[in-house]
C-alpha cells in the first residue's frame, strides 16, 4: 500500500473515531420534571447534552433526540440546575481547596465564590482550571476591613482613605471577581470601617470596574452603605427590623443584590439525610448542635422578617452560606423558605440569580447553550424544599460526579 493510500486510510479512521466519540457523548435525559431555574417548569421534559453543553430543552414531544444518543429515563424525577453558592470561605491551600470543591460538587454545587477571608490571592489561578468533578471557583481575593487583632490577617486592614483605595487597587491588579468589605465592630471589639473609608472602597471599586459587597450587621450601616452606592449585602440586617427608609433606598437600586445568609434557625430539624455521607464522628457532632435554642431563633426571626419584606419588595436575592460546610446550602434553602420565600423563589435565588451575580453567563439555568451542570433529584423541591437534598445524580460540565463516597 502506498504512503498516500495509508495516509488516506488513517485520516478516514481518525475522522470516524472522532465522530464516534462525539456521537457517544450525546445524552438525552427524558421524562423528568425540568425546573429551568428562571421560574419556568417543564413537566415530563427532555434535556439533550452534547459533551459539556446543553443543546436542547423542551417538552418530550417538542425535542428531537439525535439518533444514537444515550437515553436516560428520568420518569418521576426532577432535573434542575446545580446550585451556585455566592458566599463561601474555602481552604487556603491548593490540595485542600480541590477537596473542598469536590465536596461541594458531591452535594450538587456547580460554583462557589470565596468572599475575601480564606484564599487571599494565592489560589486565584485555580479559577480557570476546570477541575474534573469539582465546583468552579471565583474569589474576592483579600477583603478589606479595619484592623482586627487576633482574627484572620488575610483581609487587608485599612485606617485611611488612601489605604482603602490602595487595597482595592491591589485586588484589581490581581483581577479578583468582586471586592469584599466588612463593616462590623464584632460586638464592640474593634473599630469598623467609617463612611469615608467604605465610601472610598466602593468608589475605587467602581472606578476599577468591580462591584463591592459588604458584610454588615446594623441597620444604620446598611443605610450608609446604600447611600455610598454599594452593590450587594453579603449578610442582611441583623440588629433590628428594616424600616421605610432603607426600603426606599433599596427601591431606588433595582440592581442591588441581597445575600440574606440567614444563619442558624434555632430549631431542631431532620438532618438524618446526612448520615450516609458523613463520617460517624462528624455526623454525631452535627446532631449534637442540632437543638432548639430560643436566643438563636429570635435572632433568626429578625433576619427572616427582613428577608420577607425585601423579597416582597422585589429585591434581587441570591443564595450564600458563609463558612465552608459543603452541604450548608440545603439548610440555607430551608431557612429561606421558613423565612417566607417560596421554594420556586429560593431555587431561582440559588441558580439563575446566583449565576448572574457571579457573572457566570453559561450557568444557572437549564437552557440550550448553557453548561450541563445538572442536579437530578428523586423528589420535587417545589413541593418541599427539603427534597433538594434527595440527590439521584450530579452532572458538572456534562460529566457525572462520582458520588460513591464523599471526597
Amino acid at each position: 500500500m502506498s504512503k498516500t493510500r495509508i495516509s488516506a486510510v488513517a485520516a478516514f479512521a481518525a475522522s470516524l473515531l472522532a465522530s464516534t466519540v462525539s456521537y457517544a457523548a450525546v445524552t438525552a435525559f427524558e421524562g423528568a420534571r425540568v425546573i429551568v431555574g428562571d421560574g419556568k417548569v417543564i413537566e415530563s421534559g427532555t434535556v439533550v447534552v452534547d459533551g459539556a453543553k446543553i443543546t436542547a430543552v423542551g417538552a418530550a414531544n417538542a425535542v428531537q433526540v439525535p439518533a444514537g444518543a444515550t437515553r436516560v429515563n428520568l420518569a418521576g424525577k426532577t432535573l434542575m440546575p446545580a446550585i451556585i453558592n455566592t458566599h463561601t470561605h474555602p481552604s487556603d491551600t491548593r490540595d485542600a481547596l480541590i477537596k473542598d470543591l469536590k465536596q461541594y460538587a458531591y452535594y450538587g454545587v456547580s460554583a462557589v465564590l470565596s468572599m475575601g477571608a480564606s484564599d487571599g490571592w494565592n489560589l486565584l489561578n485555580m479559577r480557570s482550571e476546570g477541575i474534573p468533578g469539582a465546583a468552579r471557583f471565583e474569589s474576592a481575593g483579600r477583603g478589606i476591613t479595619r484592623p482586627e487583632e487576633g482574627r484572620t490577617t488575610l483581609p487587608i486592614w485599612v485606617n485611611t482613605e488612601a489605604e482603602a483605595r490602595k487595597a482595592v487597587d491591589d485586588n484589581a491588579e490581581k483581577k479578583v471577581d468582586i471586592i469584599k468589605l466588612w463593616v462590623d465592630d464584632r460586638d464592640g471589639k474593634y473599630q469598623k470601617l467609617t463612611p469615608p473609608l467604605y465610601g472610598a472602597v466602593i468608589d475605587e471599586a467602581h472606578k476599577k470596574g468591580l462591584r463591592a459587597s459588604a458584610h454588615i450587621f446594623n441597620l444604620d450601616d446598611a443605610k450608609g452603605l446604600l447611600k455610598a452606592n454599594l452593590d450587594a449585602f453579603a449578610h442582611s440586617v441583623r440588629d433590628k427590623d428594616v424600616d421605610d427608609e432603607i426600603m426606599t433606598l433599596l427601591k431606588a437600586r433595582p440592581n442591588f443584590v441581597l445575600n440574606p445568609n440567614l444563619g442558624a434557625r434555632g430549631v431542631k430539624t431532620d438532618l438524618s439525610w446526612l448520615k450516609t455521607s458523613l463520617p460517624v464522628e462528624e455526623y454525631q457532632r452535627v446532631e449534637a448542635a442540632n437543638v432548639d435554642n430560643a436566643k438563636t431563633n429570635a435572632a433568626y426571626g429578625i433576619q427572616a422578617r427582613n428577608l420577607a419584606k425585601m423579597n416582597a419588595a422585589g429585591v434581587k436575592i441570591v443564595l450564600g452560606t458563609d463558612g465552608n460546610i459543603p452541604w450548608s446550602h440545603f439548610v440555607e434553602m430551608e431557612d429561606m423558605v421558613a423565612g417566607g420565600m417560596t421554594p420556586a423563589q429560593v431555587i431561582t435565588a440559588a441558580t439563575k440569580s446566583a449565576a448572574e451575580f457571579m457573572r457566570l453567563s453559561d450557568m444557572g439555568t437549564v437552557e440550550a447553550g448553557k453548561s450541563a451542570d445538572l442536579l437530578i433529584l428523586d423528589a420535587n423541591p417545589l413541593e418541599n424544599i427539603s427534597n433538594a437534598h434527595k440527590i439521584n445524580a450530579v452532572y458538572l460540565r456534562g460529566a457525572a460526579v462520582d458520588r460513591s463516597k464523599l471526597p
